[in-house]
């Protein structure tokens, strides 16, 4: 079948487009003979290829091109959430510079200090239904925190009585998961050094998506978190094969789950 001419791009480049591979990469695996377009090889890579009407097949599977990508990093402490920042590094430093060509940002924040599941996308308009209040999104994290939290403490934050800059917030959940006597605790400011203390660890489940929201909720209860890690958000939970500072794009199911 004769691949058509009109409206069409370079098939390297449509395959580096799609953020899974580097240009390099997507010319060697032209050459090596892995790439159809309808009924016919292709081992140039600059063979123009239509995006809309060929179908192009790598290793017998149909590519499913989309320029909406998306992709899930355990982000580690010391990044901060932000496409460029003069403060120090951020968390697209850690992605290749393919798919950062492709416009990535953050779909919400973490802390600098905080680490776990953050999503990359170039899909604004499934990122904002993630971040609206009004979908009231679930984002699971783990917690450990000064002090012994209580049966009180879950009472009140899933009250919805915690209020920030003059609002309630939605009910949350928190689920103790240990109670710790004492271990060197690091204070949330570096003049305030190290201490010794009783400490809790917890899961907790927020519906929303205010500015340091997990931390400033259990400061309110005189419990301040000194570790955090988002778990989940929505449907995708952290790949637990990915260490810190790793990522993988995410699965088509993936993808549907959040559009769902």
């Amino acid at each position: 079948m004769k691949i058509k001419s009109d409206q069409t791009e370079r098939l390297d480049k449509i395959l580096a487009s799609t953020g899974r591979w580097s240009r390099k990469d997507a010319r060697e695996l032209i050459k090596s003979g892995r790439v159809r377009a309808n009924d016919a090889m292709i081992k140039n890579p600059a063979e123009k290829v239509n995006i809309k009407a060929d179908a192009v097949y790598i290793d017998g599977e149909l590519m499913v091109y989309r320029r909406e990508v998306w992709i899930m990093l355990n982000k580690p402490a010391g990044y901060l959430s932000a496409t460029e920042d003069g403060r120090g590094p951020v968390v697209l430093d850690l992605i290749p510079p393919e798919p950062r060509k492709l416009n990535l940002f953050p779909v919400g924040r973490l802390d600098k200090d905080s680490e776990g599941l953050l999503l990359l996308t170039n899909d604004g308009q499934t990122a904002h239904h993630l971040l609206s209040p009004k979908y009231h999104v679930e984002k699971i994290y783990y917690i450990q925190v000064s002090g012994v939290l209580t049966e009180d403490d879950i009472k009140k934050l899933r009250s919805g009585e915690i209020r920030l800059d003059g609002k309630p917030c939605l009910p949350a959940d928190l689920e103790i998961l240990n109670i710790g006597e004492t271990r060197e605790i690091k204070n949330q400011t570096p003049s305030d050094g190290q201490t010794r203390g009783a400490w809790s660890e917890a899961r907790l489940i927020l519906r929303e998506g205010r500015y340091h929201q997990a931390k400033r909720m259990l400061a309110a209860l005189g419990k301040p978190v000194f570790y955090l890690k988002r778990l989940q958000m929505g449907n995708i939970k952290l790949d637990p094969s990915l260490k810190p500072g790793q990522f993988r794009y995410l699965t088509d199911d993936e993808i549907n789950s959040l559009r769902g």
